[in-house]
């Protein structure tokens, strides 16, 4: 008798467990959430099935989430990635910083758990993830991937190590190579077989890096530093060659600017060519125009001044001072992120809002009117768009 109370007693504190176990997990994996964009369906022949949208999350709070605009069904889904992988601890991580489509596989680039997490583009599934510090971006070439790295801790500090750029295998996922570049290095471009990395020095102001590090990618060794301006962040290439690369400024008496590299006639070395005195957060380009926005910090003033514009990047013009016509920019916070649709040329921009609680994609045609608006995770920042065949 007293073995079988002692059976049951073992039996209905293993049920309980099982039971809060079960519980818990339930109440651990959000479900994703579906909301219909109306009068949003793509052309019959369109090749882009959907676009996806990392939400970075505030720091330390553990809340990067992907979102995904279904172009098929007009659906929006918030939360896209813990329901399709309920299993995995912690779901994304802390601070989504960039997302990227090669193949058949979604990079998502997560800066302060320093991982590259690799998923099933077309599922969302995981497959596995790469181990990197402090990353920031990914960029693509001949079947390898390479990601920005701060190397060192999340962590003002005027000591702060140089970065690095990491080589990965795309089909194993393992760390192949890195080469030290400059200070707290951001985005990259590819032109030519050299890579082009925009150094910020941002972890030892107001000692900023002012550089561009140039790699050689077949023997991956840093063979040059372009000076260009303090506290560089983004690199586009646009169908000339030409780099468009933007500094942030110091916050004070150094504004944010625009820069454009070049090879100048006879000289096989990109060279600063012209400096567009632009302020600029973040550029798309889409043809012969690039789109941008600038949210310009002040410690002065104490605010941000906010701006838009679209550059001809033939003449190296400014053509527009807002590329949003319908005074519909005045319901938008913080301009956080931007895209261009490849074959409709509808523009996206994200809104950061309070940093703390849902953000806001924007969908405006490519006349600037405003299509639609949708809510979003926190911070949303990142979009990439996913071809019907999952590769580009």
């Amino acid at each position: 008798m007293r073995n079988r109370k002692a059976y049951i007693l073992i039996l209905t504190v293993l049920l309980s467990a099982l039971f809060i176990y079960s519980c818990r997990e339930i109440e651990l994996v959000v479900p994703t959430e579906y909301e219909i964009i109306y009068n949003d369906y793509p052309a019959p022949d369109s090749k882009i099935r959907g676009m996806y949208v990392v939400n970075e999350g505030n720091m330390g709070s553990n809340k990067c989430t992907l979102d995904y605009l279904d172009f098929m069904s007009s659906l929006y889904a918030r939360n896209f990635y813990a329901e399709r992988n309920p299993n995995v601890v912690m779901e994304l991580g802390d601070v989504g910083n960039d997302i990227q489509i090669y193949g058949n596989k979604l990079y998502v680039v997560v800066n302060c758990s320093h991982k590259v997490e690799v998923l099933n583009a077309h599922t969302g599934k995981r497959i596995g993830q790469v181990d990197i510090p402090n990353c920031r971006y990914i960029r693509f070439y001949k079947g390898k991937a390479y990601v920005s790295s701060y190397v060192g801790p999340v962590l003002i500090d005027p000591d702060a190590p140089r970065g690095a750029v990491y080589k990965v295998d795309t089909t194993s996922l393992k760390v192949l190579d890195k080469v030290t570049v400059g200070y707290q290095p951001e985005e990259m471009e590819i032109v030519d077989d050299y890579m082009y990395v925009a150094n910020s020095g941002g972890y030892r102001a107001p000692n900023y890096d002012n550089t561009v590090s140039v790699i050689q990618m077949e023997d991956f060794k840093q063979v040059e530093k372009i000076p260009v301006g303090i506290n560089l962040h983004r690199v586009k290439l646009d169908s000339y060659k030409r780099l468009w690369v933007s500094s942030r400024g110091d916050y004070k008496s150094i504004h944010s600017n625009l820069y454009i590299l070049d090879k100048r006639k006879g000289y096989n070395k990109m060279v600063v060519t012209d400096t567009l005195n632009i302020p600029c957060s973040n550029m798309a380009i889409h043809g012969d125009s690039l789109y941008l926005y600038s949210t310009e910090w002040s410690d002065y003033e104490g605010k941000n001044t906010i701006t838009y514009g679209i550059i001809n990047v033939k003449t190296k013009e400014l053509v527009s001072t807002n590329f949003i016509t319908d005074g519909t920019e005045k319901s938008i916070t913080i301009p956080y992120g931007i895209a261009i649709h490849p074959e409709t040329g509808d523009i996206y921009v994200t809104d950061a809002k309070n940093y703390v609680s849902s953000g806001t994609l924007y969908c405006f045609d490519r006349y600037g009117k405003k299509k639609w608006s949708v809510r979003t995770g926190d911070i949303p920042a990142h979009m990439v768009f996913l071809n019907k065949d999952f590769g580009r």
